[in-house]
């Protein structure tokens, strides 16, 4: 091949990888502007779809929505709780908007939204807990009541019995329904042969709203059931490092709960039967005589603690069969956290103080200077 022969096959390969050149570079304009419009798009579609997320359902809906915001419940459950019911338009937006501004602390009740409501208005009425409906029943039950007490209290207020609310209570088959649904704090503990009623001491003192004409009694007591799993929970590992099962803390806190109604002196009632557990000594507590009883005793006697009964702890070593009645968070908190001390006994003078004493001689004395 001559010299020009080859210099002009040079420049026509030149030539082509000019042209390639800029076809590629071509190509890779196309593709670029292309995916910058896709980007820029998917960005305008994307901040639509938000944007419209945010906004009410329907801004010129008044229809009214009754929402159940359970105890509990996670943003995450809150978010699908309100889109499913229509108050909301997408969850998942929801639950990024209140991460993204930082928002918590919602309250749990029985709201009533409308279609209308924008967004920050919702968690407005979340937050503060503004249920704009009004509750049909309130029924406040205090600590230190027994089941049948509790069953009296909302026999006055609420459309069913007494009787009719025991009978459920005491309901085996119905008892082994709870059992599954409440398994961390219902326990085979509770189905003792001895136990008088199986879930004393589990109904947890609230005060409790009804927003139902006519609220079923299995109802009211799984509400009361998600109190104390609520209450109980948190103590799970403090339980557990005490040695206790979850009925042993709950029926001693019920025996803390009944010896005293002063807060501050329940982590040294507790400190004291745990004192007596480990010396081997029975607990001689004397609301567990009134229950063995079924009965209020303003003085109890020594024919009365000689009753045989596995909830009398003067008859019985340690703690008894069951709870021998509802508690409040402090003494269970008091079972957990027991004061430290040496002492064995105490006692009640007739202003409600308590008297603290090491050794039984000691124990007398405050008994002949207190207990006139």
């Amino acid at each position: 091949m001559s010299n020009d022969d080859r210099k002009t096959s040079f420049m026509n390969n030149l030539r082509k990888q000019g042209e390639e050149a800029k076809i590629v570079r071509k190509i890779v304009f196309i593709i670029i502007l292309a995916l910058t419009i896709l980007m820029i798009s998917g960005g305008i579609i994307g901040y639509l779809y938000i944007k419209n997320a945010l906004e009410p359902v329907d801004p010129d809906s008044e229809e009214q929505i009754e929402v159940e915001i359970p105890l509990g419940s996670s943003a995450s459950a809150i978010a699908n709780i309100l889109e499913e019911n229509g108050v909301i338009k997408n969850g998942l937006i929801f639950r990024f908007y209140i991460k993204l501004n930082n928002i918590t602390d919602f309250q749990a009740g029985n709201y009533v939204f409308t279609k209308s409501m924008h967004l920050d208005e919702i968690i407005e009425n979340l937050q503060t807990g503004k249920l704009l409906l009004e509750p049909i029943y309130t029924v406040t039950i205090p600590e230190g009541l027994t089941i049948e007490q509790i069953a009296e209290r909302f026999a006055e207020v609420l459309p069913f019995s007494k009787e009719e609310f025991l009978e459920v209570v005491n309901d085996e088959e119905y008892i082994r329904q709870l059992m599954q649904m409440f398994p961390t704090i219902l326990t085979e503990d509770i189905l003792d042969e001895d136990i008088i009623t199986p879930l004393e001491g589990y109904l947890f003192a609230a005060t409790y709203d009804f927003y139902e004409e006519s609220p079923t009694i299995q109802s009211v007591v799984e509400e009361m059931l998600r109190q104390t799993e609520l209450v109980v929970t948190p103590y799970m590992e403090a339980i557990d490092e005490k040695g206790l099962t979850i009925h042993e803390a709950i029926t001693f806190a019920s025996i803390v709960e009944k010896e005293t109604g002063h807060k501050d002196q329940r982590d040294q009632i507790a400190g004291v039967f745990y004192n007596r557990l480990e010396e081997g000594m029975p607990l001689q507590t004397d609301p567990t005589v009134a229950y063995a009883l079924g009965m209020h005793l303003e003085k109890t006697l020594i024919e009365h603690t000689e009753t045989e009964s596995p909830y009398n702890t003067y008859y019985i070593e340690g703690l008894p069969v069951g709870p021998i009645a509802n508690f409040a968070k402090s003494s269970l908190e008091a079972v957990v956290n027991p004061a430290e001390s040496d002492y064995l006994y105490f006692l009640h003078d007739k202003d409600g103080n308590i008297h603290f004493a090491k050794t039984y001689e000691e124990h007398m004395e405050n008994h002949k200077r207190y207990i006139k």
